[in-house]
């Protein structure tokens, strides 16, 4: 046996124990005949796997047509959880390795912040980490998924039993013991299986932001200072200058979720209200909860340890008035500190106590204050490890989240802003037509407005609803930065980016409501295009300088520290373009941007608004933070987390806490040792910048031709797929298009991307790049292999597009799709489109493996070797299903049976996949 079979034979043993403990509870609660019946189609599903049978393929179709709705609701639920259960094995799995690694003293592994700053400080840049800490940002951002398909009632059974496995690792136990963790596995799996999968009632808003800081209380809370602490010894113990230094705030984990309205009509004022209130409700009970506990760890008597003077003042301002705590004045400041922050949730959250006399904080940084006044006393009377325990974690997490846990990002698309603003000049100069103007008449109006002090809203007015809606969240947020500060809402982000008006119109509606003046040319929030189609990022650069040139404009960047924030969108520009050329195109607009933004002495921070599948941008974070262009980082990233990927990746706290990591040290290494990136001048990569602008011309001509050139594709798409039910699902509260219609121009590009990963075509994340290179070859006969293979080995964006696509091509199955494909009613039509999709398929395998060198999908990932061979087996019946379900359906069994079954079937398939949608 090799070496990583046995260092995997645990992960199997895991696998097998507890999809026995799932058969047990089957068993028990359905009787042997429904277990047998759900192994048999299992086996079969193997066979025509593993050995590409034609007899079982035949066997699985008569055995699922053979099913009752019952008996196949039954199976789809079985394979359903054992998905889910993998995912926790497999997760345990990989913290197990991930400590075993630490414990052996092994060198640190590529990812990790000691691998990062070891890297630094062997290349002799130990200097430069000062200068990076000090205007380093970080920032994972959470979004509300409206293909989120799992509930938070069955992610808490996860963490159960994940915790089970864990204390099993990382405990000796007795027999006994064994036998009790065992009993509780079973327990565990039992109240899973008996736990619904499916949402009864659609989310609101405010059940997303519930869902959202849940992972605060698993991971973020906790982890997120612990990372600082951890960062801040490493670095102390390579330099003596970073003894007893604290870093910084670079991290912090931002939001969208109750701040973003773009097409969610449900996003209101009120609700900005309550998603701010409910997170200084979280945090400040964090706060209240560990002050708890630091006061019953400090009880540290006077006549044996004095204090400083602050300290002693402020034990004597709390209104602890027990005989028992007289003589500790750390518990009796504690204890005021505590009452003070009762009353600030009083006033933050409408939640607490507020005692007679008790004044509340008016700031974070006042609440900062006194515990500063804790630490001080302890170090300069010895005490310094009493210092550097929860109290350090607690400041730190001060610091970091203040009042208002994270700052959350407004989002509204451009369209919006455009018939608000021309509502408003309608009001105050009748007969002024805004939107029929041209884009330099509306840019010479913006400006004469925001440079004049008058105000174009009248509250005699009357408005639409539309108009009064977004001025109303405007003032919204300007109160939150009078109750929680700044901090609560910084940005404000215009989807749909196209044109200098856009940046304007958003600078006169926060002028409209005071988050802009006019007079000092100061500005409350960042304004923050989004620029999302094909179009728009290569007209982005040019937008930017345009802006630039505008002394307002310009202006009000000097009021935010001469920064500006562009975002990229990841999703759209490949439902656009196609995999290939968004890739290509929001890599040649970072290089623009970061010229434009040199010439005119600007501070560029980009924000990449990443999914979680290949098709929507995603893919490892460490390899797409290091393949970005030179300049690019510049020691400031943020970038989006949604959906199922969130869960994956923080709702365990070991896992969480590593992603935040990769983070860290992704933009350590890009930014102070970057990798021999490419650059448009650079003489050895202009045939490689030449070779990928021919690939990406012809990839998207493929892309766009199937895609919006085909005649009855869109209805291929919604018969071949399982759109229209997603659409259906309680999944999300926006709908799943932008419009009430079946334009693929209009469907939102989430669940775009879940349709083609639930039928394991994987479209957005590969189709043309076979036809790609394909054409390049036959164009470049002598040496295009060569260039295509240098551009692999050489080019760390290249390599991370390929990596990304392999993954992709890993988990899809042609054959499944097309049984699929036979969904479609219209054979003509069928044949015509999948005999294009399956050829172009074979021509990427193809491509990649002659680029790569490979024999096979992943051979230089192992790890997703093994878990492909450890969840297909269980993944593929649930596509299998899938169709016989959608078949039922289509034909006209649509009971609630019937549906229950076909979402039951999307939420399990999502599960096994992962970073599917």
């Amino acid at each position: 046996m090799q070496m990583n079979e046995v260092k995997d034979e645990l992960l199997s043993s895991d696998i097998r124990q507890l999809g026995r403990l799932l058969g047990d509870a089957i068993r028990n609660h359905l009787g042997d005949p429904a277990f047998e019946r759900i192994e048999h189609v299992r086996q079969l599903a193997i066979r025509f796997r593993r050995d590409n049978d034609e007899a079982a393929r035949a066997q699985l179709s008569d055995a699922l047509q053979a099913l009752s709705q019952e008996e196949t609701t039954q199976l789809t639920r079985a394979f359903s959880y054992f998905s889910l259960l993998a995912n926790i094995a497999e997760d345990q799995h990989h913290i197990r390795r991930t400590r075993a690694h630490l414990i052996a003293g092994s060198p640190p592994r590529q990812g990790s912040l000691s691998h990062a700053v070891g890297n630094v400080f062997d290349a002799g840049k130990a200097d430069a980490l000062e200068t990076f800490f000090e205007d380093a940002f970080v920032s994972p951002v959470f979004t509300a998924h409206p293909t989120e398909v799992q509930r938070k009632s069955i992610q808490n059974c996860q963490m159960a039993i994940a915790r089970l496995l864990s204390e099993r690792d990382r405990v000796q136990m007795t027999p006994e013991e064994a036998e009790q963790n065992e009993e509780a596995l079973g327990r565990g799996i039992v109240t899973l299986w008996q736990t619904r999968l499916l949402r009864t009632s659609k989310l609101s808003v405010m059940d997303e932001v519930a869902n959202g800081l849940s992972f605060y209380d698993h991971t973020i809370l906790r982890e997120l200072p612990k990372l600082y602490s951890s960062l801040e010894t490493m670095l102390a113990q390579r330099d003596a200058r970073w003894e007893d230094a604290e870093l910084p705030n670079f991290m912090k984990v931002g939001s969208w979720i109750g701040g973003d309205r773009d097409g969610n009509p449900f996003v209101t004022a009120d609700i900005l209200r309550s998603t701010l209130q409910t997170q200084a409700d979280k945090v400040l009970d964090f706060y209240l909860g560990e002050l708890r506990k630091l006061a019953s760890q400090l009880s540290l008597a006077q006549i044996l340890n004095a204090c400083s003077e602050p300290l002693r003042a402020l034990a004597e301002r709390s209104a602890d008035a027990s005989p028992h705590r007289v003589d500790e004045p750390y518990r009796r400041a504690l204890h005021g500190i505590h009452a003070r922050l009762d009353a600030t949730r009083v006033v933050l959250s409408g939640k607490g106590k507020q005692a007679d006399g008790v004044q509340p904080y008016a700031a974070a940084a006042e609440l900062l204050a006194d515990l500063d006044v804790v630490q001080h006393s302890l170090v300069s009377n010895g005490l310094r490890a009493l210092a550097r325990g929860r109290l350090r974690q607690l400041r730190r997490a001060v610091k970091v989240f203040g009042f208002s846990l994270a700052p959350l990002d407004l989002r509204q698309n451009s369209d919006v802003h455009e018939r608000v603003v021309g509502e408003l000049f309608a009001g105050a100069q009748p007969g002024l037509v805004y939107l029929d103007l041209d884009e330099e008449r509306r840019i010479s109006l913006l400006l004469a407005e925001l440079e004049s002090p008058r105000l174009l809203t009248s509250p005699y007015a009357q408005y639409s609803e539309e108009t009064t809606s977004e001025l109303d969240i405007f003032r919204a947020v300007r109160e939150a930065h009078v109750k929680y500060g700044r901090e609560s809402v910084p940005n404000c982000i215009i989807s749909k980016a196209a044109s200098v008006s856009d940046l304007l119109e958003v600078a006169l509606l926060l002028k409209e409501v005071g988050l802009l003046r006019q007079d000092s040319r100061e500005v409350d929030v960042n304004i923050i295009p989004l620029f999302e189609t094909i179009d728009d990022l290569r007209a982005g650069p040019a937008i930017m300088a345009r802006a630039f040139g505008l002394p307002f404009y310009r202006g009000l960047l000097e009021s935010r520290a001469d920064q500006q924030e562009v975002m990229l969108g990841y999703s759209d520009s490949n439902k656009d373009g196609g995999f290939l050329t968004s890739g290509w195109e929001l890599y040649k607009a970072e290089i623009e941007l970061v010229t434009v933004f040199k010439q005119y002495q600007i501070k560029l921070r980009l924000f990449h608004g990443r999914g979680g599948s290949v098709g929507r941008g995603g893919g490892p974070s460490y390899e797409a933070i290091l393949a970005q262009p030179a300049g690019a980082v510049q020691g400031q990233i943020r970038l989006t987390e949604q959906g199922e990927v969130i869960t994956a990746k923080y709702a365990n706290p070991e896992v969480g806490r590593r992603n935040l990591e990769v983070l860290v040290a992704a933009t350590i290494q890009s930014t102070l040792l970057p990798q021999a990136q490419l650059q448009p001048k650079a003489s050895a990569g202009a045939g490689h910048l030449a070779a990928m602008e021919e690939l990406s011309g012809t990839a998207l001509n493929a892309y766009r031709d199937l895609v919006y050139g085909t005649e009855g594709f869109e209805q291929y798409f919604w018969e071949s797929t399982v759109i229209a039910e997603i659409a259906a699902l309680n999944i999300g509260s926006r709908p799943a298009s932008r419009k009430k219609s079946t334009s693929i121009e209009d469907l939102r590009a989430i669940p775009w991307v879940l349709s083609w990963a639930q039928c394991r075509l994987m479209l957005p994340g590969w189709f043309g790049f076979g036809s790609a290179v394909q054409a390049y070859l036959a164009a470049h006969p002598a040496d295009g292999a060569d260039v295509l293979r240098g551009m692999y080995t050489d080019w760390p964006f290249f390599t991370s597009l390929l990596s990304n696509m392999d993954m992709v091509l890993a988990k899809s199955d042609i054959a499944i799709a097309g049984k699929y494909a036979e969904l479609v009613k219209d054979k003509v039509l069928r044949e015509a489109i999948f005999t294009r999709i399956r050829a172009e398929y074979a021509a990427t395998l193809d491509a990649l493996k002659l680029i790569t060198g490979q024999e096979e999908l992943q051979q230089a990932n192992p790890l997703m070797q093994r878990s492909i061979r450890n969840r297909f087996p269980y993944i593929d019946p649930l596509n299998h299903v899938q169709v016989e379900l959608l078949k039922r359906f289509r034909e006209g069994k649509q009971d609630a049976a019937a549906r229950t079954g076909i979402h039951l079937s999307i939420n399990g398939i999502a599960a096994g996949l992962r970073n599917s949608g």
